[in-house]
């Protein structure tokens, strides 16, 4: 599978969704707790895993 840009953003927003559905299904946390705590937190450090993940893809390719 060729990953693009269009690929990339709708396979994170999906793993994004899942898990916050999940959280809010499951009786662990308050719904605002989950949107607005872990929701951001889960984005910023997907975001970040993403990121890099992505230049260590480039740094990989380029040997």
């Amino acid at each position: 599978m060729e990953f693009d840009l269009a690929k990339t953003l709708a396979l994170f927003a999906a793993l994004i969704v899942v898990g916050v559905g999940a959280l809010l299904v499951a009786p662990m946390m308050g719904t605002r707790t989950v949107l607005m705590m872990v929701l951001p937190s889960m984005a910023v450090f997907g975001g970040i895993c993403l990121f890099l993940g992505v230049k260590h893809g480039e740094y990989r390719a380029g040997y």
